[in-house]
């Protein structure tokens, strides 16, 4: 069995979501000094790498520290949507079936490209990361639900749409934008009364969370099966975790 480590890395120079406080670590005791080296850590959970526990949206939900290691692991499909959207498009179920066959309680990992944004890329481009990539519409929250999918897992900012969250408000230049690319108002876009911010507000009570932030090896592990393992903190009224996402793989 081969690893392929899915994870971005961290550091003070990774940005948070926006609004969000800036990872910051520092040492409070030297070798020279203490003989030991010893940090610490200041961080918003939602940096990174990390997964989003129902807590997140829902008060009522689990803790990171409830959620049961058989969640976290599983039989896992990786969708490369790479070459099919850019900035601010919308992905489909349609999109994701053409390309891997999704059974029920699968782990769905979708490859949207945007993680050669991420900061820790050459192609680094923070505000295409967060504020412009792609993203799903309401008929993709059905589709989940319907599917009893564990948990999903993107390569950029978030798993809702952007322009579908608080991004659409901080940058209204780039609303606009949106909308003249996607062609209509974004009002006629998101139009479900439950649409706003729906990958979290939606899913996290039926039990189906998501990662953000995924990276690393994810272009290795194009339109295949394998198994998935994310593994966060085991955080008591945790509502979300940085963690390590790893692909487990015994075929190549």
């Amino acid at each position: 069995m081969k690893l392929f480590d899915l994870t971005q890395p961290i550091g003070v120079s990774t940005p948070p979501w926006p609004t969000f406080k800036p990872f910051e670590m520092k040492y409070f005791k030297r070798l020279a000094t203490e003989r030991v080296n010893a940090q610490l850590i200041s961080t918003p959970n939602h940096i990174g790498t990390h997964l989003d526990g129902e807590r997140h949206f829902w008060t009522a939900g689990r803790d990171m520290a409830s959620i049961p290691l058989e969640t976290l692991y599983g039989d896992a499909v990786i969708v490369d949507l790479s070459d099919e959207v850019g900035d601010y498009d919308i992905y489909t179920s349609k999109m994701i079936e053409d390309r891997v066959e999704v059974k029920e309680n699968d782990i769905l990992i979708i490859n949207t490209g945007y993680h050669k944004y991420s900061w820790d890329q050459p192609t680094a481009d923070e505000e295409r990361y967060f504020m412009k990539h792609p993203g799903p519409n309401y008929e993709f929250v059905e589709w989940i639900i319907k599917k009893k999918l564990k948990w999903i897992g993107v390569d950029c900012g978030a798993a809702d749409h952007p322009m579908n969250t608080v991004c659409r408000v901080l940058r209204p230049d780039l609303a606009q934008e949106a909308e003249k690319h996607l062609g209509k108002p974004l009002d006629d876009i998101f139009t479900h009364p439950k649409a706003r911010q729906m990958m979290h507000v939606i899913l996290f009570p039926h039990g189906i969370i998501h990662a953000e932030n995924l990276g690393g090896e994810i272009d290795k592990l194009s339109n295949r099966r394998c198994k998935v393992g994310f593994f966060p903190w085991k955080g008591i009224d945790m509502e979300a975790s940085i963690g390590r996402c790893v692909a487990f793989v015994e075929d190549l």
